[in-house]
């Protein structure tokens, strides 16, 4: 649609080069960005991809490094740690997500049935294979946050650009979800050193967890 009304297209596929092998000629995209860390490479380092033609301001003038886009000495050993990173993660990818799958299924199971007034967001299978979110009624997506967090978990109540911002996320209000539904939601990521006894004891937890901040929250109603 983009490309008809001559538009340049740029894609984040930061989550997604840990978990999907990604080609740009298949996504008929202009720009991608990728970022080292969510593979397990050096943090601090990334790669924008764009097409031949595309057009692109040099974001740092002054040099001729990097074809003229971006001045300054390359950091070799960050660049050549994150291709390193992401060479050893695309050996191992379909055994990792077949893993990740199977743990991830199991906690969007376990969390939907057992947990009352608990809906998934997003498609079931459709997602990373490392990806499950949830919007809880009647919690704030904070307090579910610091109370895992306090439980020895770190999960996210939203993405890292949404860190601070009490507002409920703009992807869960497009999706048809309420703001009062949207505002308790729960993002849960799973890694490549996630073991199944860890998940074994997050549903222990979680399920207390929310039982108990909504008894705080009808006693501080009442």
């Amino acid at each position: 649609i983009c490309h008809e009304k001559g538009i340049l297209f740029h894609t984040d596929a930061v989550q997604a080069a840990a978990h999907l092998k990604i080609d740009m000629i298949d996504l008929n995209v202009d720009y991608l960005s990728i970022s080292a860390h969510k593979f397990y490479g050096p943090k601090g380092v990334g790669v924008l991809l764009k097409k031949k033609f595309a057009p692109l301001l040099s974001q740092i003038t002054g040099g001729s490094q990097e074809s003229g886009f971006r001045a300054g000495t390359s950091n070799v050993p960050l660049i050549v740690g994150m291709a390193k990173a992401l060479e050893m993660n695309y050996a191992n990818l379909e055994t990792e997500n077949e893993r990740l799958i199977s743990m991830r299924n199991r906690l969007i199971d376990a969390i939907t049935n057992n947990i009352p007034d608990c809906q998934l967001t997003g498609d079931r299978d459709k997602r990373l294979s490392n990806h499950a979110s949830f919007v809880f009624e009647g919690l704030s997506g904070n307090d579910l946050l610091i109370a895992m967090d306090m439980s020895g978990f770190a999960v996210s109540s939203g993405s890292a650009c949404k860190v601070g911002n009490p507002k409920p996320s703009e992807v869960l209000l497009a999706l048809g979800i309420s703001p009062n539904l949207a505002i308790g939601s729960l993002r849960v990521t799973l890694g490549k050193f996630t073991k199944d006894e860890e998940i074994d004891n997050f549903l222990v937890v979680l399920p207390e967890v929310v039982k108990r901040l909504r008894k705080e929250k009808r006693s501080g109603d009442g």
